[in-house]
Order: structure tokens, then C-alpha cells, then sequence
């Protein structure tokens, strides 16, 4: 008997979670407008509410809570090794390692060769523990500088040397690597053009080129390599460069994306005053 009912609410999961593949589904709508979504090891989702100056919390378990406020006006989110919350904090235009359990910000960078940094936007950690991240230029109504200072660029922090590694771009915005650490996709979405670079065994990069004619807010991969970019929807792209799906978001503005969730099983979408789940049937 206890075998029979185990096969039946197996058999009412199977169903419940064919019913909800490639099913939109709202979790909340009471932001200004979210971004910089980054899963913990356990699949929980840190993303933030930037003009409301705070980041957010969306358990694996289905709980929404409020993670810290202020937050140094975070954009861009990603976890380290240690379980830190590496976070892009425009308001003084630096970068900040958070810990999750006693939410102590230390800050990593504000400058580079003496100048202030435009506003680090979207943060990348490659398996060596480097972190990539780009620096546009956005202008705040919260700031207090007399402007731009440096171009608008990719950096690299490690051991705590910061290099400028490419500073060809129109905006420069999301970022992602490969989890193998050898593809490193960057988005000018000023020029509206994706580009992925080689990554060397020092870190360097090698080989820019092309990926694919459109930029990009934020932006992740899967497991089987596929990158999603974001903008007017979510847009799937092959690791040939080629669109493979669009997933239609009822937001203004889609702005970055994450897996995460039980198993990466997820992909998590924040998209203007709105934050999303979808688990994908394809």
C-alpha cells in the first residue's frame, strides 16, 4: 500500500511540473525596478531593488523577504566561493564583497589609477576567483562628481589588482562567463552587439569576436551553454551565436536573469517593478 501511494504522488509531481514547464510565473510586483539576480549554493536568490536601495531574498523554499536596506544602490549581484555576495554599488561607484549571515560590507574598490570609477554594473567570478566586471557610465540623480572620469570599460579584479582589460565599447553592461572558465560574453549595449572572449590560463583575454547583434541588460548561461540576454523579453542564443527562442516578458523592461532554485532547476527573471520564475521545457 505505501508503495502504491509513493507512485501516486510521484506520478501528481511528474504531472504538476509538466503543467508548470515553460509557464511564466509572477512572484512579486512590488519593486521599482529589479536586478542583479545571483543564486547562493543552497539556490536561494539574492537580487536587488535598486531606486529603492535595497537587495532581496527569494528562499529556495518560496519565501520573499527583504535582505538588506540601504545597499549602496547594488546593481549587479554575484556569489564567490565563500558564499559572499559580491555586489556592484553604484551609490559611491565601488564594489563591495557582502557576508550573508552578518551582512558586514567590506568595500573592494572605488578607483582606479586615482580615479573614480563610473559605476561598476554587472560582476562575473571566473573558477581562479577573478572577478570580471564592466563600468559604464549611467548618470545618477544621487550623485554628488563632477562627471565622467574614466572610459567606459572591462576590468579585472584579482589579488587585489584591478586591470582595465578592454575599453572599446559604446556601454559595456552584462557579463557572464563559462562554467569551465574559458568563455568570457560581455554586452555593449550602447552599440546593441554581444562579444565573447577566450580566457587564458592567467586570466587574459584573448580573441574578442562577435557573438551576436544584439546587446544586453544582464545575462546568463545553462548548462548546455546557451546564453540568454535580456532587453524586451529574454532572448536565447546557441553557443553558435544563433537565436533559438524569446521569451516574452510582461514588463516594460527585462533587465537580468539567473539560474537557481532546487537544482539550478529555475531560471529567474527581474524585469522592471516585477521579479519572475520559470522553469524551463526546453
Amino acid at each position: 500500500m505505501k508503495h502504491l501511494i509513493l507512485i501516486m504522488l510521484l506520478l501528481v509531481s511528474l504531472s504538476s511540473s509538466a503543467q508548470k514547464a515553460g509557464e511564466l510565473i509572477e512572484i512579486s510586483c512590488q519593486f521599482a525596478f529589479t536586478e542583479g539576480p545571483a543564486a547562493d549554493a543552497e539556490g536561494n536568490i539574492y537580487f536587488t531593488d535598486q531606486p529603492n536601495n535595497s537587495i532581496w531574498r527569494y528562499s529556495a523554499d518560496g519565501s520573499l523577504t527583504l535582505f538588506m536596506q540601504p545597499a549602496g544602490r547594488s546593481n549587479g549581484l554575484y556569489m564567490d566561493e565563500e558564499g559572499h555576495i559580491i555586489a556592484c554599488a553604484d551609490e559611491h561607484n565601488e564594489l563591495w564583497r557582502i557576508d550573508p549571515d552578518t551582512k558586514q560590507v567590506d568595500t573592494l574598490l572605488q578607483h582606479f589609477g586615482g580615479k573614480m570609477l563610473n559605476g561598476p554594473n554587472d560582476v562575473w567570478i571566473s573558477p581562479a576567483g577573478r572577478m570580471y566586471f564592466t563600468d559604464p557610465f549611467y548618470e545618477r540623480d544621487y550623485w554628488n562628481r563632477p562627471g565622467q572620469a574614466l572610459p567606459q570599460a572591462l576590468y579585472c579584479l584579482h589579488n587585489g589588482e584591478l586591470v582595465q582589460l578592454d575599453a572599446d565599447f559604446v556601454r559595456p553592461n552584462g557579463i557572464v562567463g563559462s562554467a569551465d572558465g574559458k568563455l568570457l560574453f560581455v554586452a555593449d549595449i550602447g552599440a546593441d552587439r554581444t562579444y565573447v572572449y577566450d580566457i587564458d590560463a592567467d586570466g587574459k583575454l584573448l580573441n574578442k569576436r562577435l557573438f551576436c547583434s544584439r546587446g544586453s541588460d544582464g545575462m546568463t548561461l545553462d548548462r548546455v551553454g546557451n546564453l540568454y540576454l535580456t532587453g524586451k523579453g529574454v532572448f536565447v542564443y546557441n553557443a553558435q551565436g544563433k537565436e533559438i527562442r524569446h521569451i516574452p516578458v510582461p514588463a516594460d523592461w527585462t533587465a537580468n536573469v539567473c539560474f537557481g532554485g532546487a537544482n539550478a532547476a529555475y531560471l529567474f527573471i527581474t524585469a522592471s517593478e516585477k521579479i519572475f520564475k520559470i522553469y524551463p521545457n526546453w
